[in-house]
């Protein structure tokens, strides 16, 4: 093939380019004269508007020979051109320039494109990869860069064995862009190795990658080369991070079965981990070292780890930010040459004069009300600037789950502070957003040894406004009408075998943008248990006020009908009489401290939760329960995860002998006493549980990770608890046993729940239960 006319074709663009340039050189005599105006000139195919729309050299402004020349690349880049020069004239009527933009445009469009040989990849996402499009200007430029991205797509899906040839649109005289596509195998990932690695096991290793195994051969594991450079950087990122800072890694590629699969074997040399010999800090002004030096968890002698050192940072910068100071702090290693195996870390301050808020700017809420983020941005103008509370503000935005994030392609929430002018103290707030749509649609199935086999349709809206009717049918197709206020409503129904519940529920977390916020549900609710049919209908109103980060109050009514029935004839005394309708109404104050560092898995902190309620209606009695659960973290692994956690919790509950059955207390089941049936441990009469007005629950769990990436753990407990007739302890019931935890994304984040428990010690009339569940799906 002859390519002497590419050649010349890539010098002609090349030299229009430069031509293009020095023009605008030749134009410096019209620097920072006024614009008159901008006209396109020999352009015949593309508008002038078009062309004026890519430019920022416009009429009344100063030229700028920096703007021109990037005009000159803008309108290159749309591959319209052969061809651009910008030059000026003195206008001879008014005091300004005339700016002359020359084109010379590609003398043919794009008729067809052609890409043979692609079997795999539809012609819809090469044309996507090439930027190509029929009716275009025809550039053979762009089509040879076309060739370039061809390949590298072809190469990410695996296929790097791949060929591509321009064979049409590589002259101006074409008209046809044809590809000659050679696709080659698709390559898989048949194994991935691990040799030289001692201290960190290969399943850990594997979390750091990019890179994966082939799932049965053929699902998943695309070799991507560039991946696995990837994949050696999170490597020796990982490794540094605990303190191997000369490790060093090399790859080895082995392909078998005809070039379809790789064997890919990361061969590291772990080198001797770092302890740390000095901590030193640098550049403070503000604050004695003594004092800096309380925020620092680094001491000399300990393992190097990134971890801390960034903890170590993160507080530093916070001391200083609480004083209005915005401060870089920078970590610097140095390997001591009298200690080997000893690292120096050096923590360098960069201070700044203390500032204050300015305005307080928010951009991209085209549907969520102002005073909705503006209640979560613990500042306000003309106080001194705290830097804490500018990321304390963009992690309460993300919080609300109302704006898009990673999951929507977008960098979620930002809060930021802009830069000063004139050396004034007010710096200004910016926070920008982007709405996403914020109702969901929920359809679940659920089966567990407790409530039976269940559905769960929930119509839910996290971005709720009741004040906020529509005003016209445009804002109900836009998705205008009842949002932006920041409220929840949400529907649910939830049917089943042995237990229903259908709830509407609204909420207002911020109640006039205070710190109290206010809950409403009305529902309906049936449960079939072996002594009778229970049905619920009514409502309650909550009154909470977050009192800080930690502490929280409530106060809540609600009002039910109930109706118990059918009891058989033979039933105790103590059920029969409560059969038929009761009207409750219920009046409960609640105080709550929860230091949990996860609500799904726990592994630090603990809850407290102590409610009284007083009961009022067709029955008179108080109801007063109190809970605390407690975890401790055991065992971790160097980089924080596989941890072990003790958990342990307790539950008081007290009422009087005037409560109805169906408000007495009952224990057995997985979220209670495991080793027992659900409501199998409590008072009985006549084989029938009546329940209690006084219980005494215990737990203490233990739970170890058995995988790499925590989602697959076992847990060994011990239950143990009574349900007596008044305040009393008499029979104490004890069971051990163990069970498993699978955590699976895709099936909500709730986990599948296997227990088998052992009563060690029991009640004469208790029920057994060895086997207890919890499964559920959600989409």
């Amino acid at each position: 093939m002859n390519c002497m006319p590419w050649r010349l074709a890539i010098w002609a663009m090349c030299g229009a380019v430069l031509l293009g340039l020095t023009s605008v050189v030749h134009a410096q005599g019209s620097v920072g004269k006024n614009v008159l105006q901008v006209i396109p000139q020999n352009n015949r195919l593309v508008s002038s508007d078009r062309i004026l729309s890519q430019m920022q050299t416009r009429p009344n402004r100063p030229f700028s020979q920096l703007t021109a020349q990037d005009d000159v690349r803008r309108l290159m880049a749309t591959k319209w051109f052969q061809d651009v020069r910008i030059d000026t004239q003195p206008s001879e009527t008014e005091d300004g320039v005339l700016v002359l933009v020359r084109v010379v445009e590609l003398p043919n469009v794009v008729q067809d494109i052609v890409y043979r040989g692609a079997q795999h990849i539809s012609s819809d996402n090469l044309d996507e990869t090439t930027g190509l499009k029929r009716g275009a200007p025809l550039s053979p430029l762009s089509n040879q860069n076309a060739v370039q991205a061809l390949k590298r797509y072809y190469e990410s899906k695996g296929r790097i064995w791949a060929d591509v040839k321009l064979v049409e649109g590589n002259k101006l005289g074409d008209t046809r862009v044809v590809f000659d596509i050679i696709e080659g195998p698709e390559v898989k990932v048949g194994s991935i190795q691990f040799v030289g690695n001692s201290f960190v096991g290969t399943e850990q290793l594997k979390l750091q990658l990019a890179s994966s195994k082939a799932f049965l051969g053929r699902l998943g594991g695309t070799y991507v080369p560039q991946q696995i450079d990837l994949d050696i950087s999170k490597l020796q990122d990982y490794y540094r991070m605990l303190g191997f800072h000369a490790v060093k890694i090399n790859r080895q590629l082995e392909f078998y079965e005809n070039y379809t699969y790789v064997k890919i074997t990361f061969h590291i040399n772990e080198g001797p981990r770092y302890q740390v010999g000095r901590v030193q800090i640098e550049g403070n002004k503000s604050f004695s070292e003594d004092t800096l030096r309380q925020n620092i968890e680094l001491q000399p002698g300990k393992w190097y780890d990134r971890q801390v050192v960034q903890a170590d940072m993160a507080r530093l910068k916070a001391y200083h930010g609480y004083t209005g100071r915005e401060t870089i702090i920078n970590e610097k290693i140095y390997e001591s040459e009298s200690q080997p195996g000893t690292v120096n870390v050096h923590y360098e301050i960069v201070e700044r004069e203390p500032a204050r808020v300015g305005q307080i700017i928010i951009t991209g809420n085209s549907v969520t009300r102002d005073n909705v983020i503006r209640r979560q941005i613990p500042l306000y103008p003309g106080q001194l600037l705290s830097f804490p509370n500018v990321q304390v503000a963009q992690n309460n935005l993300n919080r609300l789950g109302i704006f898009a994030g990673p999951q929507e392609g977008a960098a979620g929430p930002t809060v930021t502070v802009t830069e000063s002018e004139d050396g004034s103290p007010f710096r200004d707030v910016v926070v920008q957003v982007q709405e996403k749509p914020t109702g969901s649609f929920l359809v679940g199935v659920g089966v567990n040894s407790d409530a039976g086999l269940s559905g769960s349709i929930v119509l839910n809206e996290r971005n709720f406004d009741l004040f906020n009717p529509p005003t016209s049918f445009e804002d109900i197709l836009a998705g205008r009408a009842f949002r932006g206020g920041g409220q929840e409503f949400r529907l649910e129904a939830v049917p089943g075998n042995e237990f229903q519940r259908y709830t509407a529920s609204f909420r207002e977390p911020m109640l006039f943008d205070s710190p109290w916020s206010l809950a409403n549900s009305a529902y309906y609710y049936t449960r079939q248990f072996n002594e009778y049919t229970e049905q619920r209908v009514g409502g309650r109103m909550t009154l909470g006020r977050q009192l800080d980060s930690l502490w929280s109050v409530s106060g809540s009514v609600r009002l039910e009908n109930v109706t118990v029935d059918p009891v058989p004839s033979f039933a105790p005394e103590s059920i029969r009489e409560d059969v038929g309708e009761s009207t409750l109404l219920g009046l409960r104050v609640g105080i709550n401290r929860d230091t949990r560092d996860s609500l799904m898995r726990p592994t630090t902190g603990s809850m407290i939760d102590v409610g009284y309620e007083q009961i009022l209606g067709d029955y008179t009695y108080p109801l007063a329960i109190a809970e605390a659960t407690k975890f401790w973290t055991t065992y971790e692994r160097p980089d924080g995860t596989g941890r072990h956690v003790l958990a342990m919790r307790s539950q008081l509950s007290v009422t009087s002998d005037d409560a109805p059955v169906y408000e007495r207390f009952y224990a057995g089941g997985f979220r209670s006493m495991r080793g027992f049936q659900f409501r199998g441990v409590g008072p009985f009469e006549n084989g029938y549980n009546v329940g209690g007005q006084f219980a005494f629950l215990n737990s203490v769990e233990y739970q170890i990770p058995i995988t790499a990436n925590d989602q697959f753990y076992v847990v060994s407990f011990l239950d143990s608890g009574t349900v007596e007739n008044d305040i009393a302890i008499r029979d104490y019931r004890v069971s051990a046993g163990f069970g498993l935890r699978l955590v699976m994304p895709m099936l909500g984040p709730v986990p599948i729940a296997l227990d088998f428990g052992f009563p060690v010690v029991k009640g004469a009339a208790d029920r057994d239960q060895l086997f207890s569940f919890w499964l559920g799906f959600f989409n």
